[in-house]
C-alpha cells in the first residue's frame, strides 16, 4: 500500500495538532454531585476511580494522536445555573455543550501587565 506524499502527511499532522477538544473534568465530589442529578447517570462510570482512569486514558490517546485535550473542571453550581439559563437538562449533551462554551469563551483573567524596567 502506498503512503501519501510527505507534504500531505505533514499537513494532516499540523491540522490535527491545531485541534483542541475539551474534556469534562471532575473532582470526586463534583463527579458525585453531577452524577446524582444527571438524567443519564448510566453514562457515568460506576465509580469515580473508574471514571478517572477512563478520562486519563482518553486524554492520553487524544494527545498521542496530536489533538490538544484541555481539562475543563466542572463547578456543579455553575453548571446547574447554566442548565437553568439555557433550559437544558443535566445530560451528556448539555455537559459537552457547557464545556465547549467555557473553553470558547474569552479568558476572564486579565493579561499580566508589563513590569517597569
Amino acid at each position: 500500500m502506498r503512503q501519501p506524499p510527505i507534504l500531505q502527511r505533514l499537513r494532516a499532522k499540523k491540522r490535527n495538532q491545531s485541534l483542541v477538544i475539551g474534556l469534562t473534568w471532575y473532582t470526586e465530589e463534583t463527579w458525585a454531585e453531577v452524577k446524582a442529578t444527571a438524567t443519564d447517570p448510566e453514562c457515568f462510570e460506576e465509580t469515580f476511580p473508574k471514571w478517572k482512569a477512563m478520562a486519563v486514558s482518553a486524554r492520553r490517546e487524544f494527545q498521542r494522536s496530536g489533538v490538544r485535550a484541555m481539562e475543563c473542571k466542572i463547578v456543579p453550581q455553575e453548571f446547574f445555573a447554566w442548565c437553568a439559563q439555557h433550559n437544558q437538562e443535566n445530560n451528556s449533551t448539555s455537559r459537552a455543550e457547557f464545556v465547549s462554551e467555557k473553553l470558547s469563551a474569552p479568558s476572564e483573567t486579565p493579561a499580566p501587565s508589563a513590569s517597569p524596567l
